[in-house]
């Protein structure tokens, strides 16, 4: 491991020393590449000899949120007051030693809230159980990042080591496609001006990999990070949130200073349940939920109690959520609302729903 290590440190000096033009262009997107390989290869070694996952909490709920900070950053008693959980608070270090699950009742929708011990600089390599709760972070639909105001600068070691376990914050996967082939080199097409990427770099980097014949096509402006996220495509994206805990005990000057240069969402004091309300709904809304009332055929509609969905499901996965043998039983459905052309539209498994729509299942 420690080889690996030394590898490791020995490109990223050597990027850091290497000024960037079009001419180094190639060689550190070489560099980075053979940074990624390496660290893929320690991270497997190290997974297969400790086990390599995080703790089993069945998902329940329209959504699940995990809290991820450092230990004595205030997830236990952020988690008690979104969700009345009886989480152990106390005063010091490491207080949570498991996963600690809550549910958060919000406009209709049953939120999880999942309270992990706190990560330390080189989680993402084991460390204070840094792999169990990182590896719980993919279980999640969005992550709270939670910092203590006293302590802001801990945000640069926490992003670091959720990019280091593979998952990136806030982002989209890039409009990438690669199909390798069996002849005729590698072939690249792009509908968007390059900026950070040549042709050469491109080469040399799916060279790195192996991939020595492929069809490329690029779609957006990405930079060679992003391609070899790309190519190694075992990268999850996730929605996140910064939130700035204990407030209270900073100046207002100091916070406004914080929340700028963390790109804080909102700032409050969990122990005196300040801005919990606002943080309830930036949850919900940062989980892209919308509401769907259900109609029975010849009654009204219930308007009462939505089912809760994310943005963008199908009519097959309102079924699926309704019952698991729904989808297979669906002859068709109708829908009220934004997504219908006219009230009542027939539609059929992929139809797209939207927040507020009415739905009618009809079922063999």
């Amino acid at each position: 491991m420690a080889d690996y290590s030394a590898k490791i440190k020995e490109l990223e000096e050597r990027i850091a020393s290497t000024k960037y033009n079009k001419k180094t262009q190639a060689a550190i997107g070489q560099y980075k590449a053979q940074i990624a390989k390496l660290k893929d290869t320690q991270e497997n070694r190290g997974s297969a000899k400790a086990g390599g996952a995080g703790w089993e909490v069945r998902k329940t709920g329209d959504g699940t949120v995990i809290l991820l900070g450092f230990p004595s950053a205030g997830k236990s008693t952020l988690l008690n007051a979104l969700t009345g959980a009886r989480s152990e608070v106390g005063a010091y270090a490491f207080t949570t030693l498991t996963c600690i699950p809550g549910v958060m009742t919000y406009k209709h929708a049953k939120i999880q809230i999942l309270d992990v011990p706190g990560i330390v600089k080189g989680a993402a390599s084991g460390r204070g159980r840094g792999k169990e709760v990182l590896a719980s972070m993919r279980s999640a639909d969005v992550c709270l990042v939670l910092l203590d105001a006293t302590r802001p600068h801990e945000y640069n070691v926490i992003v670091k080591e959720i990019y280091d376990t593979h998952i990136r914050l806030n982002q989209i996967r890039p409009d990438v496609k690669i199909v390798k082939t069996g002849k005729d080199g590698i072939k690249i097409g792009a509908t968007v001006k390059l900026t950070h990427l040549d042709e050469e770099t491109i080469v040399s980097v799916l060279k790195e990999f192996r991939i020595n014949n492929a069809d490329v096509v690029i779609r957006e402006d990405i930079t060679v990070d992003q391609l070899i996220d790309c190519i190694e495509n075992n990268k999850k994206y996730m929605p996140a949130l910064t939130v700035i805990n204990k407030a209270d005990l900073v100046t207002k000057t100091e916070l406004k200073k914080i929340m700028k240069k963390y790109s804080g969402d909102i700032a409050i004091s969990a122990q005196k349940e300040e801005g919990i309300p606002e943080l309830r709904e930036l949850i919900f809304q940062k989980l892209d939920l919308i509401r769907v009332f259900m109609k029975e055929p010849q009654h009204p509609a219930d308007m009462e109690v939505p089912l809760i969905m994310f943005r963008n499901c199908t009519v097959e996965d309102v079924a699926n959520k309704l019952h698991r043998d729904f989808s297979k039983r669906l002859r068709f459905a109708r829908v009220w609302g934004t997504s219908a052309k006219f009230e009542g539209q027939k539609v059929m498994h992929k139809h797209v729903m939207q927040d507020n729509d009415v739905i009618e299942m009809h079922l063999r």
